[in-house]
């Protein structure tokens, strides 16, 4: 019998194959930060989006108890960071709000909670050679919003990655072209509606899923002193192949 396998399963076979060889490690002190302060200036600078003034690539919100700083590592060599928060209508903080503060209000007036992906940088050498990097980096924010069973999944980005979001994430768009002060250019504001995409977009690309354990590696916090990062290595394939439950529609999204 002839098996035709599809481009979608083909891709997403081989971004199956890459996370067996990534790990993330969940930044928790602010010793901890300085490699992440430094990737994130080689990719800013890189794609010309320094902050006006040159203002630190660290800044107060990246220590708020809602935020998650991760260090995304291919064969054991740092190559991209993304920060989400977790905003809720008692705990507001996020970086979107900083543009987008109207739409981030009327959200959480809804009583709705949202996870806020921010300060995604990558290594431009390595993202040159691996133009999959924005799947892998973007991936804990899919992870985040089972863990949270959140309603939102936000996407504050420049208008030319838009049609990125919309295909891969189905976002829909907010609010369109909104010239932002600290970096002198525009960003569109997106949203993907986890409860309506979720099934279908962890179905399209199951490299997104997720067991219980490693949600609660990546997003549990726990009182006491700072610990070292912790590494956490994907769950997608155990899902995949059947050996743990992942996320469940109708309970995490």
């Amino acid at each position: 019998m002839n098996v035709h396998v599809s481009v979608e399963d083909s891709f997403s076979g081989r971004l199956m194959q890459l996370l067996d060889h990534v790990e993330y490690r969940r930044i928790e002190c602010a010793e901890d930060f300085g490699e992440i302060e430094r990737l994130r200036y080689r990719a800013y600078k890189a794609a010309d989006v320094l902050p006006v003034g040159g203002a630190r690539l660290l800044d107060d919100i990246d220590f708020d108890d809602h935020a998650y700083v991760f260090g995304v590592y291919y064969f054991e060599e740092l190559v991209s960071t993304i920060r989400l928060h977790y905003v809720t209508p008692d705990h507001p903080v996020c970086q979107s709000s900083g543009v987008f503060p109207d739409a981030i209000d009327d959200f959480l007036d809804a009583g709705l909670t949202l996870i806020d992906p921010a300060r995604f940088a990558a290594d431009p050498q390595v993202a040159a050679e691996l133009p999959v990097i924005p799947y892998i980096t973007l991936r804990p924010s899919i992870v985040a919003a089972a863990y949270f069973k959140a309603d939102r999944v936000l996407q504050h980005v420049r208008p030319a990655h838009s049609a990125f979001y919309k295909r891969v994430f189905y976002a829909d768009t907010i609010i369109e072209r909104r010239m932002t002060e600290i970096y002198g250019l525009e960003l569109n504001l997106l949203a993907t509606d986890t409860h309506k995409t979720g099934a279908k977009l962890l179905t399209r690309y199951p490299f997104f899923d997720s067991g219980e354990h490693e949600r609660r590696l990546m997003f549990a916090r726990h009182s006491g002193a700072c610990l070292p990062p912790l590494t956490i290595r994907p769950s997608a394939r155990l899902v995949a192949e059947g050996h743990i439950q992942g996320a469940v529609s109708g309970v995490h999204f």
